[in-house]
């Protein structure tokens, strides 16, 4: 099969995936809330299986991820998902360190070399959150790929959206993926996508709870000059998130080659 550089199509996945662990009702949140702290045997076997889902796309963004910690094991599972999953480009965002204990972030995993890597802190009354910038190739023909995991509250991410705002303004091709921690029809969401110039192909998507998803908090969007071919939900349930998924084609003058810079 061609790569997404020669193919000028580029198979997307966002997935939140609590760390490994499996969550199937609202009381675990409770009652398995020990869990968060130390190893359990159960994250490695939902890592494997979030491997073999992870395999078959081209740009990966992960939120919830745990970068080695007590409670992974001291498994960096980036690099666990990287190595099982074939990806040799891998970043880390880690942003909420607390000891030993957790090392909690985004992460980017890409069959494709990027050009430029940011990290960046998003505001918000709790610190904690960040974006992963990616850039692929360069100039006005550059792909801007974000990735982030946004506040709770709807304050927070209002501020968050204006920063989004700002980061994406004068890129032509823009990527955005992550856990927005809104709707498709809420005020923050319905303001970036007009402010950004950006698009959700296909809103109402159920991604959250995994076990009886009703509400959408996971989103892919996309500058109008992608053109985008397949959305979906996939029904796996290996977190309380379910992931989402989007194949999109390149514009012609799109090209993205380049190389990593730290």
């Amino acid at each position: 099969m061609a790569g997404p550089s020669q193919s000028r199509r580029l198979r997307l996945l966002s997935y939140n995936i609590q760390s490994g662990l499996t969550t199937h009702n609202y009381s675990q949140y409770l009652t398995r809330s020990w869990k968060h702290l130390v190893p359990v045997p159960s994250r490695m076997a939902n890592l494997d299986g979030i491997a073999r889902i992870l395999a078959d796309y081209d740009i990966v963004a992960l939120q919830e991820v745990d970068a080695g910690s007590l409670r992974s094991g001291f498994v960096n599972q980036i690099k666990y998902l990287a190595d099982s999953a074939g990806f040799k480009h891998v970043y880390d965002q880690a942003n909420r360190k607390i000891g030993m204990i957790s090392q909690h972030g985004n992460a980017l995993l890409s069959r494709v070399r990027p050009a430029a890597i940011a990290e960046h802190k998003l505001p918000g009354l709790i610190p904690g959150r960040g974006v992963l910038a990616v850039r692929f190739g360069s100039g006005p023909d550059a792909l801007h790929v974000l990735i982030l995991h946004m506040a709770l509250g709807r304050r927070g991410r209002l501020r968050q959206v204006e920063f989004l705002i700002d980061l994406v303004r004068d890129c032509h091709h823009v990527i955005l993926m992550g856990d927005l921690n809104c709707g498709s029809d809420s005020p923050e969401l319905m303001a970036l996508l007009a402010a950004a110039r950006l698009s959700e192909p296909a809103p109402g998507l159920y991604t959250f709870p995994s076990w009886r998803p009703n509400r959408q908090l996971d989103h892919i969007l996309v500058s109008p000059s992608l053109t985008v071919e397949r959305v979906q939900v996939l029904g796996h349930a290996y977190s309380d998130h379910l992931p989402i998924a989007m194949d999109v084609r390149l514009p012609k003058g799109l090209r993205l080659t380049g190389r990593a810079k730290p």
